[in-house]
């Protein structure tokens, strides 16, 4: 039985995990880290504490999907007491991302900006129609409720990365994730990124290749938290037993 540590159960992904364990043969909750209290009961077998340590030592792998500063404090936590991660958290600073590559030297380590099945197939999708769509002009649009506090989501971050590698491109230098005012004439590498928020939106994404006289549009969308959950459960039971290093959803699904 592999034992999981949630941390960020409070939240909506952080519940689903909790409730789509105990449906997960050979997978169940061991240990749960909170902040200050966790805001429902759960079995009493598990352990609820505030000590990073304690909760560490309690699990086989632990299931992040928390915010950027608390994600920090466990990968600070987690070099002391190295630990399987997985880690959904989005919205992760240029410090904490330098911080996640130098944990998994001394951990395995899976990060994803999204952990479902039809993202990662997107994702390659998106590669492969930008090295093949030669001067199509790549628009990238997501959609998320009203509650989402980073723009644009992780994962069109991730599509737009996916996109300008399919063109050998640098996307720090193509990215446009705003438009307002006389800016010009869009220019041939951009690659703009837009984000949407309203109402209760899981999350839709659009990956648009336009050219003169016709267009191609990839999407996603998804209709349930669960689809991150049950994602993030399959890459915590794969990554268990994996050897030290940096892994994405691509290589759990075995998708590369």
């Amino acid at each position: 039985m592999i034992k999981v540590g949630v941390f960020g159960a409070n939240g909506r992904v952080g519940q689903l995990i909790l409730e789509d364990l105990k449906e997960t043969p050979d997978m169940s909750v061991s240990s749960v880290y909170v902040r200050n209290e966790l805001n429902f009961s759960v079995d009493p077998s598990i352990l609820i504490t505030t000590d990073m340590k304690s909760f560490l030592n309690a699990c086989d792998v632990v299931i992040d999907f928390s915010l950027p500063d608390a994600c920090e404090a466990l990968l600070e936590s987690a070099i002391k007491t190295p630990k399987p991660l997985v880690i959904g958290t989005t919205g992760l600073s240029s410090h904490q991302l330098n911080l996640l590559q130098e944990a998994s030297k001394v951990m395995p380590i899976l990060y994803a900006t999204n952990m479902s099945l039809g993202v990662a197939l997107l994702n390659k999708l998106v590669y492969q129609a930008s090295a093949a769509l030669e001067g199509f002009d790549i628009e990238i649009v997501e959609m998320h409720h009203k509650h989402k506090k980073d723009a644009p989501s992780g994962t069109a971050l991730t599509l737009s990365e996916s996109a300008s590698a399919g063109r050998g491109l640098d996307i720090e230098k193509v990215r446009v994730s705003g438009r307002d005012g006389d800016i010009g004439a869009r220019t041939k590498d951009e690659i703009g990124v837009m984000a949407l928020r309203g109402g209760d939106i899981v999350g839709r994404h659009t990956v648009g290749f336009y050219n003169d006289g016709e267009f191609i549009e990839l999407n996603h969308t998804a209709t349930s938290r669960n689809t991150f959950s049950k994602g993030a459960i399959r890459a915590g039971g794969w990554l268990t037993d994996k050897e030290v290093g940096l892994y994405s959803i691509s290589d759990c699904l075995e998708l590369n």
